[in-house]
């Protein structure tokens, strides 16, 4: 058995239920609120699984034993192992690099400025999150951009979708949310169609959540 907990519109779970959506890996999603009655997050049962009390975490129960894994990038390593199809990484070296490169552009140059508990720190701290958001994320996605400009096919990284692919998407959807004109990245977004266009990532998506709200 696999679990998933997951919150709809948290963009690391929405990387994990990408890549077990489109290696069609049986799961169940576990919802974990993270604003409700002050987080569920921060509850002892769940910080019991992921002391950094942050979704997602993916909990695996078979014939190997039981294995709790959080960092949804770690946990995509995992994936791509156990359940090597379909690859989501290329063959080739160089751009199973450029995958992880472009991956990680998104989740160690951006992600960490408009997490939830970071925009926190700053209000606390009285300054206004917002603009240092925008900030890096236009940032993260011109260098992104630059990039992909080069390496890019039918997806990022040539035409097989790639952990940069899985990524891009729930980035580029908090960029819009966070008020960051997209429109300038004309690869991200021909390369966004590209993937929406696909079931796992319609599946995805969090108005397809059992826990999405309005």
């Amino acid at each position: 058995m696999i679990l998933l907990y997951s919150y709809f519109r948290s963009s690391s779970a929405w990387r994990v239920r990408i890549a077990l959506n489109l290696k069609k890996v049986p799961h169940e999603i576990v919802p974990v609120h993270l604003v409700r009655a002050g987080g569920e997050q921060h509850s002892k049962a769940f910080a019991a699984r992921n002391a950094l009390e942050q979704v997602p975490v993916l909990e695996v129960s078979d014939s190997n034993g039981e294995l709790l894994l959080t960092q949804s990038i770690a946990i995509l390593e995992y994936l791509e192992e156990r359940f090597p199809e379909p690859a989501l990484l290329p063959k080739e070296p160089e751009l199973r690099a450029r995958a992880r490169q472009l991956a990680e552009i998104v989740n160690s140059g951006i992600q960490p400025f408009q997490n939830l508990g970071f925009q926190k720190v700053l209000k606390t701290a009285g300054a206004d999150p917002l603009p240092i958001a925008q900030d890096h994320i236009g940032r993260g996605l011109t260098a992104l951009e630059g990039i992909a400009k080069a390496s890019a096919g039918r997806f990022l990284v040539r035409d097989g979708v790639s952990f940069a692919d899985i990524l891009l998407i729930p980035q580029l959807n908090t960029a819009r949310r966070f008020g960051v004109d997209v429109e300038r990245f004309s690869t991200l977004l021909r390369v966004e169609a590209e993937c929406l266009a696909l079931p796992a990532f319609q599946a995805a998506d969090p108005n397809a959540q059992p826990d999405f709200e309005p």
